[in-house]
């Protein structure tokens, strides 16, 4: 019986997902524009951004058609924003009184190979500004490629991963901008520039994680990797080897292509076992299966993952599934059926919670120490946490907003929120406090999700910051392009 990662999560987890106007962006709308007669009000993943625009425009075309579509946005006189699928939780695909433009092209151009291809391994494609990772996947996997860095699902927008750099866990990379050759970007003028590491490399560096200030996304050409049929290995660990044994794993078998790490959540063993999982090419790799979407059993794992909220049984039972029971029914698999699963597949459908991710980046032999904090932190708050997974990070060698500078084991946790005023409130004082038991450790926390970090812990995790705003403020002296996140922490950075 062959398990794919979401099918262990019968047992085990991972997943994404109203307040009031209290919930609304930070900010105060810009002097120059005069109260809306009439407004959409739009929301993102965190479903606690309600956003009042001025106009949602749905672009399904691409090539010149899409650059004559967004050429008119631009000469219209608010200011604009451009997104796929809006799984930012914090206002990032989100402006307010403005333009929001929803990309829904999904286009996919696999390139010939040169000898430079064929000598690194890799794979060319291209994509259009609105393509999404279920489109790539549907494109390469006939004909044996495989994405080589993306998020850990298949709904998410390829430009919009590459916005906010995002990572999945493909190992031994960094963020998805690694793999992204070059970006055509249309700048708050209308030109076409393109950007790459040899050509505008500033600009390239800053749009990488640049949360879309500094332009609209046309088309990007990124890498792909082989397909591979992949047997996985389970290794027992514990909160305080967790982080040196997931990197002496991955400098010991070059051969692992995937990994991720779980740790246990039930409060008698807050954090305390965990299991490490990697993934290296099995013998026999001909005839790879095609690749499929959600089975049974992955569908079947979303009430029995919903049960954890306030509910210690079942969080114990989850690991007694994911340690003991998960390792002997698991088999083979393919690198796109790891990687092919939505969001949606185990969303929150509770009117009353929403799901709420955060994410650290510690460095290694760091890691024992902030989750020891962490434990105290989050056991200190009503916070449901549903699941906790570790990824490896390469160094960021190319991003302006890195934020992982150095190795980084990646934290990515998942929450059970109330929509409630006391529920926000203290989500923030954690989420406060477990950016400075980070910050303390030598680490960083994810700048997509909800706007509780203060701007002391934004200056401190990205000491770039100023840089980023000077080049934005250079770049687009009109502000062209906005969104919460520079209206709640960078308009009036000095």
């Amino acid at each position: 019986m062959t398990l794919t990662r979401r099918a262990v999560l019968v047992g085990a987890g991972a997943a994404l997902g109203g307040l009031g106007a209290t919930a609304l962006i930070r900010g105060a709308r810009p002097a120059a524009l005069a109260p809306l007669d009439f407004a959409e009000t739009l929301n993102d993943a965190s479903e606690l951004s309600p956003v009042k625009v001025a106009e949602h425009l749905r672009l399904a075309r691409n090539g010149p058609a899409l650059e004559q579509q967004l050429t008119a946005v631009l000469g219209k006189d608010r200011p604009m924003v451009v997104s796929a699928a809006r799984h930012s939780m914090g206002g990032h695909s989100l402006v307010a009184d403005g333009h929001v433009v929803t990309i829904e092209d999904g286009s996919v151009q696999v390139q010939d190979r040169t000898a430079e291809d064929i000598a690194s391994g890799r794979l060319r494609y291209r994509v259009s500004g609105g393509t999404r990772w279920s489109d790539v996947i549907a494109a390469l996997d006939p004909l044996g490629w495989s994405p080589a860095i993306m998020q850990s699902n298949n709904d998410f927008g390829v430009a919009s991963t590459y916005s906010v750099n995002a990572h999945g866990w493909p190992v031994p990379f960094s963020g998805c901008g690694q793999s992204v050759r070059w970006v055509r970007l249309m700048d708050p003028r209308g030109e076409i520039r393109l950007l790459s590491r040899d050509q505008d490399g500033t600009l390239f560096a800053a749009a990488m994680g640049g949360y879309g200030l500094f332009g609209a996304i046309i088309e990007m050409e990124l890498e792909a990797v082989p397909n591979q049929r992949l047997a996985p290995t389970f290794t027992a660990v514990t909160q305080s080897t967790i982080g040196p044994r997931f990197v002496e794993s991955l400098a010991a078998d070059s051969g692992i292509s995937m990994a991720y790490g779980r740790l246990r959540i039930d409060q008698k063993h807050f954090f305390r076992d965990g299991m490490l999982i990697t993934y290296a090419p099995s013998a026999e790799q001909s005839g790879l299966p095609p690749v499929t979407g959600s089975g049974f059993l992955s569908k079947a794992a979303r009430p029995v993952f919903r049960a954890q909220v306030d509910n210690e049984v079942a969080k114990e039972l989850r690991w007694i599934f994911e340690a003991g029971i998960a390792p002997r029914l698991a088999g083979e698999t393919t690198r796109n059926m790891l990687i092919n699963e939505p969001v949606v597949t185990l969303d929150d459908r509770d009117p009353s919670r929403t799901d709420i991710l955060h994410e650290y980046f510690l460095p290694p032999d760091s890691l024992d120490g902030w989750l020891g904090s962490a434990r105290d932190i989050i056991l200190g708050s009503y916070q449901q946490l549903l699941n906790i997974t570790l990824r490896y990070l390469a160094p960021d060698r190319d991003s302006l907003l890195a934020y992982a500078p150095e190795e980084r084991i990646a934290c990515v946790l998942l929450f059970s929120q109330e929509k409630t005023t006391r529920a926000e409130g203290d989500m923030r004082r954690m989420t406060e406090a477990l950016i400075d038991a980070a910050l303390d450790h030598g680490g960083s926390y994810y700048l997509p999700y909800r706007p509780h970090a203060t701007r002391q812990q934004l200056l401190r995790a990205y000491p770039r910051v100023r840089d980023f705003v000077a080049l934005k403020r250079a770049h687009d002296p009109a502000l062209k392009f906005r969104n919460g996140f520079w209206s709640t922490y960078l308009e009036d950075l000095a």
